[in-house]
């Protein structure tokens, strides 16, 4: 007999997801939420890091390991009554879960996380601390307006979590796959280095997902709400593009902050939606306007601009939010959601978090 046949293969568990009912596998040193991307169970998800808590849920049975994470998203008090965090939960027998946060058409709408290669096909300054850059796919890969993927850059040992900016079937039939980005770049940023130091077209990439629940959520009534701050632009760019090329007629309103003028980008674009779309308004909100002359817009941070715009807004009680963008600005952007009386199953948000490594 081989020594490869000698070799011991990994245990595979049964995880059981209660109240839906479903159940499926997962392989020792897998964690539960990285066996449901592989098999295209869409679970409530975001950093994937242990920082968010959007995976938090309920152990009911089952011997489990938690990997590390942060105390913000799962605190003692928590942990000691059985919650756990899917994303650093790896299962060591059969394990019976409830989920504290599910969403049936997520689950419905589900797609397996695949790994794509690639490679950089282009490069553009937007601001002085934004760019878009393109990523061109040996094959295409299939999601939903306004999810992300996890870009490697393997010669620089570099992994970052991105939303694409265009919109599902933007590519033309027999054209090539491509995928597009906004990305914020930071001081001392791992990513924002290498785009410093000249990241050239033509780089190898690989491309994992697609991850994220804040997509868009098709035939709805009522007003549709978009609300981000900067690299947050894209997966509402997304979202918007997809929704301009569904038909509907439901009004939109997307509120973008930022600190001065210089901090906009794509206007032109937001002018082109609004000439073509029923009935459309970009509300830029300027933080710092006062450093400049002749700024006429709103001002103010992104939340206070928005709640002044829903106190006068109609069914916004109907309304589905979308929010992207650093934690504090959707931190701020909830109360005032919630004040306003949008229902929060209607409220879909992704916090951009810093990356851990």
């Amino acid at each position: 007999m081989s020594t490869q046949a000698l070799q011991k293969k990994p245990a595979v568990h049964t995880v059981r997801l209660e109240p839906v009912g479903l159940e499926m596998e997962v392989e020792e040193g897998e964690t539960i939420l990285d066996a449901a991307f592989r098999q295209g169970v869409s679970l409530m998800h975001g950093c994937k890091e242990g920082q968010c808590s959007a995976c938090k849920c309920l152990l009911i049975d089952g011997d489990v390991e938690m990997l590390k994470y942060s105390t913000f998203a799962l605190s003692d008090p928590e942990r000691d009554s059985n919650h756990i965090l899917l994303c650093r939960t790896v299962a060591y027998s059969d394990v019976e879960v409830e989920l504290l946060n599910y969403d049936e058409d997520l689950l419905a709408r589900s797609i397996p996380v695949k790994d794509i290669a690639g490679r950089l096909a282009a490069v553009e300054t937007l601001t002085h601390d934004i760019v878009a850059i393109a990523v061109t796919l040996d094959q295409p890969m299939k999601f939903w307006a306004g999810q992300y993927v996890d870009i490697t850059l393997p010669g620089h040992g570099i992994t970052r979590s991105f939303s694409m900016a265009n919109p599902p079937g933007a590519n033309p039939p027999g054209g090539p796959a491509r995928l597009e980005f906004i990305i914020k770049k930071y001081p001392q940023g791992a990513f924002s280095g290498a785009l410093d130091d000249g990241l050239a077209v033509g780089e190898p990439v690989m491309v994992r997902g697609p991850y994220g629940t804040c997509f868009r959520r098709e035939e709805r009534e009522g007003p549709m709400i978009l609300v981000g701050g900067g690299s947050g632009m894209a997966p509402l760019l997304s979202i918007l593009h997809d929704q301009a090329a569904s038909g509907e007629t439901r009004p939109v309103r997307f509120f973008y902050g930022a600190r001065t003028r210089r901090d906009l980008f794509h206007l032109e674009l937001f002018e082109a939606f609004a000439r073509a779309m029923p009935d459309f308004a970009f509300i830029p909100a300027l933080s710092h306007a006062g450093d400049e002359d002749g700024w006429t817009g709103e001002t103010g941070f992104v939340h206070e601009v928005l709640r002044r715009h829903l106190a006068a807004m109609p069914d916004v009680e109907q309304a589905d939010v979308y929010s992207c963008g650093p934690p504090p600005m959707i931190d701020a952007v909830l109360p005032v959601l919630q004040m306003a009386g949008v229902d929060s199953a209607r409220i879909h948000f992704d916090k951009f978090t810093p990356a851990t490594r």
